[in-house]
């Protein structure tokens, strides 16, 4: 177990260093190429010359390229100082950029907003999990009976409709027409009640559509499985259908489950734009929106760092889980 998990982390740390790698070139190789002024980018258009030529300089972008990655990955570790004559601006460790519009460093208001997300994320996997994987497991269990057939239809309008329509439909409902919520997001630290009623519709909301992909996905995984041989000779050796079940087919079951959990789960962390824009929550979804309407450029390369980092730290957890499920795994 031990040599597989430094695997895994030598795995990741290499995994790492490609991310950020690619989030560079993303954003500052691949411009160049395309003949974008990346300064410009980051002061916006209607800047005048000489604050345009300071960002420039303060970025090192007439640097060589591997001084500037140098740069790059030392401000993310060690912290950053952007200097132009006698302009000096330090972002602080760990520097995921700095915005020259706002004057703001992006860490510290990324770190502001990840909370909110962190807790829709969370709150709608857990949901999504239990009566998505239930849902799931019940259907190939009671295949081709009522139940079944309605798990799937309501699986498929899950999947069907999109999370601004079910979102605003859910306030429309129970907000503005039941009044069952304020549909006002409420931090945890002011009120727990108030926090948990503005969470509770859009955890409803994005868990709806998790669910209805992880119960198809669960009810094809364990109908495979209950097929497979020693499924068969654990029923033949007398072993209980509940034991059966629980003990044999759900472990291989949940290693797709697994697979996509790390993934989605990652990639929420990163944001739901759509689910915090429909309800108004002050997550990183929200934020990365406007700064794609204000086009600040800094706050975006931030979330995409984030969000790169949550995922692969979500499939590092996913991979550990694997070893715990399924030793055959440790031997890979």
């Amino acid at each position: 177990m031990l040599a597989y998990l430094i695997r895994r982390l030598f795995a990741a740390a290499v995994m790492l260093v490609v991310v950020v790698l690619a989030v560079f070139c993303i954003f500052f190789v691949v411009p160049k190429w395309a003949g974008v002024d990346i300064a410009t980018s980051f002061v916006g258009k209607q800047a005048d010359p000489a604050a345009v030529q300071a960002v420039r300089e303060k970025l090192g972008l007439d640097d060589p390229i591997y001084s500037q990655v140098w740069e790059f990955f030392k401000g993310i570790f060690a912290g950053r100082t952007y200097a132009a004559g006698g302009d000096v601006t330090h972002c602080a460790a760990p520097c995921f950029g700095y915005s020259f519009r706002s004057e703001q460093a992006v860490w510290p208001v990324l770190t502001d907003r990840f909370p909110v997300t962190l807790q829709l994320a969370l709150g709608a996997a857990v949901l999504w999990l239990v009566f998505g994987v239930a849902a799931g497991v019940l259907s190939a269990l009671k295949r081709g009976s009522l139940w079944d057939r309605s798990a799937m239809v309501v699986a498929l309008a899950g999947v069907s409709l999109p999370i601004y329509f079910t979102g605003l439909l859910s306030l429309a409902i129970f907000v503005y027409g039941l009044k069952w919520f304020n549909g006002e997001y409420v931090p945890i630290d002011e009120s727990f009640t108030g926090w948990l009623g503005g969470m509770i519709l859009p955890w409803v909301t994005l868990a709806f559509l998790y669910a209805a992909m992880y119960a198809r996905i669960t009810r094809a995984t364990m109908l495979e499985v209950l097929g497979e041989d020693y499924i068969r000779t654990a029923r033949a050796k007398g072993l209980r259908e509940q034991v059966v079940i629980r003990k044999h087919a759900m472990r291989s079951t949940m290693t797709p489950i697994l697979t996509m959990l790390g993934m989605d789960l990652g990639a929420l962390i990163g944001g739901a734009v759509l689910t915090e824009t429909t309800f108004s929550l002050p997550g990183l979804g929200q934020k990365v929106l406007d700064a794609i309407k204000n086009q600040d450029l800094p706050f975006i390369l931030g979330v995409t760092l984030i969000t790169s980092l949550a995922v692969l730290i979500a499939n590092l957890v996913v991979d550990v889980l694997y070893a715990v499920i399924d030793p055959r795994v440790r031997l890979a």
